[in-house]
């Protein structure tokens, strides 16, 4: 078992290092070829808010996303495309809509190795063209459980030891975008003691190959309706933000979103209170689009009442 973050690194030979950035812009770090049994080798990235060193007697709350290579850089990205996240936040807190938070970007593994880490466990009980769907997308054995539980149980350790970051659900936030929205909604049902609030950002629900998924929406329904009569539980102060665009890929979203909210809604949960799922006009499967709706979704997750 990994003891910390800063010892992994060492122990493997690669030292986390702070990129030399402007006060102003806070501080990032980053954590290469961390080894975990039965997963891609993990990375990450951490980003400390200007306040963090400022104020060296405060706590943060933790905003983890998954596709950590996509929020920072644009060079770090295949499309050059980054959710600039950094500057989304600075720009709430200038605003007085957010309080600082430390961001915790986990990268993910390229090509069937992403897929089969962040579709849902329960993705191996579908059946039929599905199940072969699922698989050939997978290319090996489903590991979400895997990596959800690195890190729910160590990763997010390390960084309450390593970080002035807070602890309880409350303070931690889990945010993806496509398969990552997926592995969000997953991320917040499985483990409610560990996250809070989750954003699923153009959440691939339907799992399987968007374009045969339509004819067999009964197997995929009966997948989420099985897993959430077992799994969901009530919101007990939970929160969970669903949206999609209506353009290109994301225009294939809209069904399945609409059965999660319902599948939600009959469960007990509040439109509106406990979780909310947004449709966006002209909106594309892009992290500019993400990024330019994330500061309404984190407003709306992280809002007092």
């Amino acid at each position: 078992m990994i003891r910390s973050l800063a010892s992994a690194a060492l122990l493997l030979g690669v030292i986390g290092c702070t990129l030399p950035t402007p006060a102003e812009s806070g501080r990032t770090v980053e954590i290469e070829a961390i080894e975990v049994d039965g997963l891609p080798t993990q990375r990450v990235t951490i980003w400390l808010p200007p306040e963090y060193d400022a104020q060296s007697d405060r706590r943060f709350p933790v905003l983890y996303m998954w596709d950590g290579q996509n929020l920072l850089d644009p060079s770090q990205t295949q499309y050059n495309k980054a959710w600039m996240v950094q500057d989304v936040l600075k720009g709430m807190v200038a605003r007085g809509e957010a309080e600082p938070h430390i961001v915790v970007g986990i990268w993910s593994p390229s090509g069937k190795d992403r897929y089969r880490s962040y579709v849902p466990q329960f993705a191996e009980n579908a059946k039929g063209m599905v199940a072969r769907s699922v698989s050939d997308m997978a290319g090996g054995p489903i590991a979400s459980e895997r990596q959800l539980g690195w890190v729910a149980d160590t990763l997010i350790p390390q960084m309450e030891r390593d970080y002035r970051a807070r602890t309880g659900a409350e303070n931690r936030t889990i945010v993806g975008a496509s398969m990552g929205g997926v592995m969000s909604c997953y991320s917040i049902i499985e483990r409610p003691e560990v996250f809070g609030r989750a954003g699923c950002v153009s959440a691939h629900l339907a799992m399987a190959d968007p374009q045969m998924a339509p004819q067999h929406d009964e197997q995929i329904a009966w997948l989420w309706d099985t897993y959430l009569d077992g799994h969901l539980g009530n919101p007990n102060g939970r929160r969970i933000w669903m949206d999609h665009g209506a353009e290109l890929l994301d225009s294939y979203y809209g069904p399945w979103q609409i059965m999660l909210a319902e599948d939600f809604a009959q469960r007990g949960w509040r439109e509106g209170e406990d979780f909310t799922a947004r449709v966006y006009d002209g909106a594309e499967h892009d992290e500019n689009f993400w990024r330019e709706r994330m500061p309404e979704m984190l407003t709306w997750l992280w809002r007092e009442k």
